[in-house]
């Protein structure tokens, strides 16, 4: 019996709509219409009613669903408990964002390669979306992309990343810090926008004031960010891991304000719902500590994600 059609079938009544399980699997629609066909003619039964665009189950359909829902668990177990035991990885495909590339990737390969030599990895940088979209397919392993969720896909914290107010040396907030986003008001704003939640909170942030900040350049890229910032275009709220360096360098100062303390930019690591135990492990036992490569950094890896 074909597990895909089983997990069509089961797609189905859930949804209780051929399009919507189609979206689900990343199937057409007609695909769907074909792998419940071949069930019914596997089973000799016809296991939905169509009324229009009204989807039942037939009787027979109503006695083989509770079947077809353990078959389904039990396949996944299976694979989960081969996962678990599996003790070697030939090669690891990683798909990340452009900034998990930058600035997590080049402190996570090396510790991955020295604890496991003989490890072969491919790394793909792409959007969330795109990333989602490669896990789902089975094109890669593993992604490192912003918080996000999905009915087939397992979803756990990787890092949490402040975002902080940075400015440019000379300015005044380095000798005398806001206490108040409202003392900010009326500043130069340089504002990179990756277009997660917590940017999105920003904005709302600056329309409760009496008087905003003034956004003079929006950029959808981090390095071009800084640069702006560092050459006093105006100041900017930016994740600390991104700025370590010119942290060190007194080229940008972080400014800390406690309206903002919940504002972080989050990465979570997300493999196919089932499938990823193994690799999640893999990734928790990494010896990695960005907090401790630059003290203004609170940065903190859950290693909660190998459970």
């Amino acid at each position: 019996m074909n597990i895909e059609n089983l997990e069509a079938f089961v797609y189905v009544v859930h949804f209780n709509s051929f399009n919507k399980a189609a979206d689900a699997l990343f199937l057409s629609q007609p695909s769907i219409t074909a792998r419940i066909q071949s069930l019914e003619r596997e089973l000799d039964v016809k296991l939905f009613q169509r009324d229009g665009r009204n989807v039942s189950l037939t009787e027979k359909g109503k006695q083989f669903l509770p079947y077809a829902q353990q078959i389904l668990q039990s396949y996944k177990k299976g694979k989960q408990h081969l996962q678990r035991n599996q003790t070697t990885l030939d090669e690891l495909r990683i798909g990340c964002t452009a900034s998990v590339s930058a600035y997590i990737i080049p402190e996570i390969l090396p510790r991955l390669k020295q604890q496991y030599p003989g490890l072969r990895i491919k790394l793909v940088t792409a959007s969330t979306e795109t990333i989602l979209e490669k896990v789902l397919q089975k094109e890669i392993d593993v992604g490192l992309v912003r918080n996000i969720s999905h009915p087939l896909v397992d979803s756990v914290m990787f890092y949490e990343d402040p975002i902080r107010l940075y400015v440019h040396q000379g300015h005044r907030f380095i000798e005398q810090p806001p206490s108040t986003m409202e003392e900010v008001g009326g500043q130069s704003l340089v504002f990179f926008e990756c277009g997660s939640l917590d940017w999105i909170k920003l904005h709302r942030l600056f329309e409760t004031l009496h008087r905003p900040p003034v956004i003079d350049v929006y950029i959808d890229n981090l390095e071009a960010a800084k640069k702006c910032i560092a050459k006093g275009m105006g100041i900017g709220f930016l994740p600390d891991l991104c700025v370590r360096k010119e942290v060190q360098d007194r080229r940008l100062f972080p400014i800390r304000i406690p309206s903002l303390a919940s504002l972080s930019l989050r990465t979570n690591l997300i493999s196919l719902k089932g499938e990823g135990a193994g690799i999640r492990k893999l990734f928790a036992e990494i010896p990695w500590d960005v907090g401790a490569a630059d003290a203004a950094s609170d940065v903190s890896l859950n290693v909660s994600m190998c459970r």
